[in-house]
């Protein structure tokens, strides 16, 4: 697979063409806005993105989740916040419902999950939980005449304001197993749903044209067939979602990182300074190729997991080492190109000053670092 076969190389240079022709003239004036670009996200669905790995009887591409991949990478070479909106729509949104859900809820969601036409999200993480998952949850759905009343709220949920917002798939403590450990589930949460509250967009420090916000429900009711998959399994769901997901981010990461080599190979041959290009002093030129290799290497990583995942092979470890490598060739180029342009990578109308402030979340969403350092810990058999 490190070498991309002709029908992947197609699909790379079309996102990349439209990356570099659609999303790059404009986004900038999205992102200082904090504005959601709804024509962009439209044309990527009419492009097939949203339904890459989603097959065809459920009205996607028929593609895999590297061919998604593939796409975040471009993507993320000049934006993150289109970037995100597509990996959250498709590995959050959708593949949950294609991995656990009945015949009845992939017919009425995935046909316009892989068109973009909704957009499905993931609610997961809570105020006071982060990183630890069954310990920090505190929403809760019980069964109450064939109906699950949920209570509780939900933080730093992607695409869960938005119009084209169909559902949030919220995960929920529906008992209690022996000893008291919470039995956790996933129930289907339609938009619009009376108890179910959106807050107003949270100002971020990046992904600043995406849509992030706190969400409440209060004895919200949806029908007791929105339980997604078998009760009790919520967690194990959503672990699962993670493991992929984290291959999805550190192609992003990686296109970040590709982004801030390819925006400092322009830059330095403009430059100028002490009467010429800045790209002839070799300080600049260990620097960028000290970001190139950064990248070249996060993109194997993600590529062998990819690789992995696709064979149906354990890939947990090489999932987390791809997030763990490419978020940190993310960060680590961000602060160099920025140090490269001098002043002007403090401006927001250069990509390289979206880049640094994009990078950051990339250390902290879908896993921290620190989390992906145990998971790899522990796969190498080092006690829990």
């Amino acid at each position: 697979m490190h070498r991309l076969n002709d029908e992947y190389e197609a699909l790379r240079k079309t996102v990349e063409e439209f990356s570099r022709d659609v999303v790059a003239p404009v986004i900038g004036d999205f992102y200082e806005r904090c504005a959601f670009p709804y024509d962009i996200v439209a044309q990527m669905g009419r492009m097939g993105l949203f339904g890459l790995p989603i097959p065809e009887e459920h009205g996607g591409m028929g593609g895999d989740y590297f061919a998604l991949c593939l796409a975040l990478e471009e993507l993320a070479r000049v934006d993150s916040s289109v970037a995100i909106t597509l990996e959250a729509a498709v590995s959050l949104g959708a593949m949950p419902v294609l991995r656990f859900g009945s015949a009845e809820q992939k017919a009425e969601w995935l046909p316009r999950l892989a068109t973009g036409e909704t957009l499905g999200a993931f609610g997961l993480t809570e105020p006071g939980g982060g990183s630890d998952v069954p310990g920090g949850m505190r929403t809760t759905a019980e069964l109450d005449g064939g109906h699950w009343v949920i209570n509780g709220s939900k933080a730093f949920i992607t695409n869960s304001g938005t119009d084209l917002t169909g559902f949030v798939a919220v995960a929920a403590i529906t008992g209690r197993r022996e000893g008291g450990k919470p039995e956790i589930s996933t129930v289907l949460v339609p938009s619009g749903t009376p108890g179910f509250t959106v807050s107003k967009k949270y100002s971020k420090v990046g992904w600043s044209a995406s849509d992030t916000r706190e969400l409440a429900f209060a004895d919200c009711r949806v029908p007791e067939a929105n339980l997604l998959g078998r009760r009790g399994r919520g967690y194990a769901q959503f672990l699962q979602t993670l493991d992929e997901g984290r291959v999805a981010i550190a192609a992003l990461s990686v296109g970040l990182a590709q982004g801030c080599v390819d925006e400092c190979l322009r830059y330095v041959q403009e430059r100028k300074a002490f009467g010429r290009p800045i790209g002839r002093y070799q300080a600049i030129q260990f620097k960028v190729a000290d970001m190139e290799v950064r990248a070249h290497t996060a993109r194997l990583a993600y590529y062998h997991a990819a690789e992995k995942m696709l064979a149906g092979e354990p890939f947990k470890k090489e999932a987390a080492i791809a997030k763990l490598v490419g978020s940190d060739a993310a960060m680590d180029n961000a602060r160099d190109a920025t140090q490269i342009f001098g002043g002007y990578g403090f401006m927001n109308e250069y990509p390289v000053g979206r880049f640094y402030r994009d990078a950051k979340i990339l250390e902290i969403g879908e896993g921290t670092s620190e989390v992906q350092r145990m998971l790899i810990a522990r796969q190498l058999g080092m006690p829990a």
